[in-house]
């Protein structure tokens, strides 16, 4: 008898992912925007590759620098995932840039080590860590997730990191806790856009105890099989699948047990459109976009958009 495989709901077909040959159908992102003849093609072309080049031998020094993670195979695609120069150059990182095209660029002087952690609020045991020592003492692993933007864009990712849980359960979470609370970084000098003084710098994310606790909540430390370069989140960044990216707080320095729904960047901002759970869906759209599909980094192929971004079976029960 045949072996059938029954997917996972987070498993991706493979017409859904984008692969990994495949940078920036140029040709066709050129005719969407009525950009026609030879010549604006070779330029583009030529400016693209040059761009390219730039980002590889950007990436050079954390490439050499890999980490040791078992892949684990609960969290998997059918085919190859993103190219890493096509995920390094569209990132948000609103301490830098609003232009997600230009973070690449802007990041180059942000020093991520040395770097520490600190755990505190509602916990038996707070503590300070430096980030390479909770690296060390972590069960770290490679994990391909769907990584989906509130602006439906989305990406197919090898994220390494651990999971926030086992974070938590060292530190030991008082029963009073309900809500985590993540501070990112606070640098003006180094990150431009934490100078607009009317925005409630520095960025601040949160979830519920019972979302940090659950299995998919990832603390990242790597991607690729290497440790983060900064425009991803470096040195340490959050990964929450089912909900949208700018759910993932980038750069922790601070992580807070509160009992408390904490104030969020966004949720501050623009409310009414960035709500505290912001669960991927489907059927509730942006007040300003549907969100019913969403666009592949890289092929710019568009897939309907999977409630909860296909990670309903681990994560529908908490709501």
């Amino acid at each position: 008898m045949a072996n059938i495989k029954i997917p996972k709901g987070w498993e991706i077909p493979e017409n859904q992912v984008t692969p990994e040959s495949v940078y920036i159908n140029r040709r066709k992102f050129i005719k969407e925007l009525g950009i026609v003849g030879a010549g604006a093609l070779s330029l583009f072309g030529s400016s693209a590759c040059a761009q390219d080049s730039k980002v590889a031998k950007q990436l050079k020094p954390y490439q050499t620098q890999p980490l040791d993670a078992k892949k684990n195979e609960e969290f998997t695609v059918t085919r190859k995932q993103t190219d890493e120069i096509v995920a390094a150059t569209y990132n948000n990182f609103y301490e830098f840039t609003s232009s997600k095209s230009t973070v690449w660029r802007r990041v180059e002087k942000f020093k991520t080590r040395p770097w520490e952690i600190e755990i505190s609020g509602l916990v038996e045991k707070p503590m300070t860590l430096d980030v390479d020592d909770l690296i060390k003492q972590m069960p770290l692993e490679e994990r391909i997730y769907r990584f989906r933007c509130v602006e439906t864009w989305a990406m197919v990712v090898p994220w390494i990191g651990f999971p926030m849980k086992a974070l938590l359960e060292k530190v030991q979470p008082k029963s009073d806790a309900k809500y985590v609370r993540m501070t990112t970084f606070m640098d003006p000098d180094v990150a431009p856009h934490q100078n607009n003084f009317r925005l409630p710098w520095p960025y601040v994310e949160g979830l519920t105890l019972a979302e940090a606790m659950n299995d998919l909540t990832l603390l990242v430390v790597g991607i690729y099989g290497h440790i983060l370069p900064p425009q991803h989140g470096a040195p340490i960044r959050l990964i929450v699948p089912w909900k949208y990216g700018f759910k993932s707080i980038k750069s922790i320095v601070s992580i807070e047990l509160t009992d408390k729904k904490p104030r969020t960047f966004w949720n501050i901002i623009l409310p009414r459109e960035y709500g505290f759970e912001a669960n991927v869906n489907p059927n509730v759209p942006h007040p300003r976009w549907s969100q019913a599909t969403e666009w592949m980094i890289g092929s710019r192929e568009r897939h309907p958009t999977l409630i909860y971004n296909g990670y309903g079976d681990a994560v529908a029960h908490l709501y």
